[in-house]
């Protein structure tokens, strides 16, 4: 089911590298969004190509992308896009971002595509056809089932210390066994991939964990936010290998 779409996301990631890749290795425009975020060259192309080929190939589907906006719940079936996600490590020269493609059919997120070119990684799944990374199949570290012996992944530090997460989030960082903050797609990639075996943001929009979801849940992982709940926009996001979820909710909470 959705081999199509999936080799059509395939083929947006195979030309969002091009556009990504010759920018990354040479200079860009880089302007600041409203809400003072940095917004690239790379962000605004590939948005622009990949809105005109799903109007080509799915006209019936909607788009969504962080760049040009959209909505959930218009239509059936929703692409969601985000051309660039790590657009500070993108400008700042930092290989840690990618392409994020997801597709969302009635009330579930079925398709994901992340690709990080300047790492030579690309993860997607399909729902019931498990979670791969360059064409090998993935699984979460399930044997990690306690705090201890587990490596969590975070996002920037300030999201937590000025918020009411602060102390549980110091208090989960010192029972765990190793940090790091390999943020945006790539901490829960690791997830899914088992060389972490927790992530955890306090807020992102859809664009940045609608292609994550099936790659994560493909993979043998559980993913939520914060409170346990769906995800949802503009809310929290914790991915876990599984057996470690229930613990690493239960500690974040205020």
């Amino acid at each position: 089911m959705f081999e199509q779409e999936l080799a059509f996301a395939q083929g947006l990631a195979d030309r969002a590298a091009d556009i990504s890749l010759g920018l990354f290795r040479g200079t860009f425009e880089i302007s600041t969004k409203a809400d003072r975020t940095p917004v690239t060259e790379a962000d605004l192309a590939i948005e622009a190509m990949v809105r005109d080929e799903i109007a080509r190939a799915f006209p019936n589907d909607a788009v969504l992308g962080e760049e040009q906006g959209g909505a959930l719940g218009r239509a059936e079936r929703t692409w969601i896009v985000d051309p660039i996600d790590g657009t500070k490590n993108f400008a700042d020269g930092v290989p840690i971002w990618a392409t994020l493609i997801g597709l969302h059919v009635g009330d579930r997120f079925e398709l994901g595509v992340a690709s990080a070119s300047a790492l030579g990684e690309r993860y997607w799944a399909v729902r019931g056809a498990g979670a791969h990374c360059n064409g090998e199949p993935i699984h979460v570290r399930d044997t990690v089932a306690d705090l201890q012996d587990a490596f969590v992944c975070l996002t920037e530090l300030d999201e937590f210390l000025d918020s009411p997460l602060k102390d549980p989030f110091l208090e989960l960082t010192r029972r765990s066994r190793r940090t790091r903050a390999f943020g945006d797609f790539w901490g829960h990639c690791l997830v899914a991939r088992g060389a972490a075996d927790a992530m955890v943001e306090p807020e992102l929009a859809i664009w940045d964990f609608a292609a994550l979801v099936p790659i994560v849940e493909e993979a043998g992982g559980r993913v939520s936010q914060i409170d346990g709940t769906p995800l949802a926009a503009d809310a929290s996001m914790v991915s876990t290998n599984g057996a470690l979820h229930d613990e690493v909710l239960s500690r974040l909470r205020p």
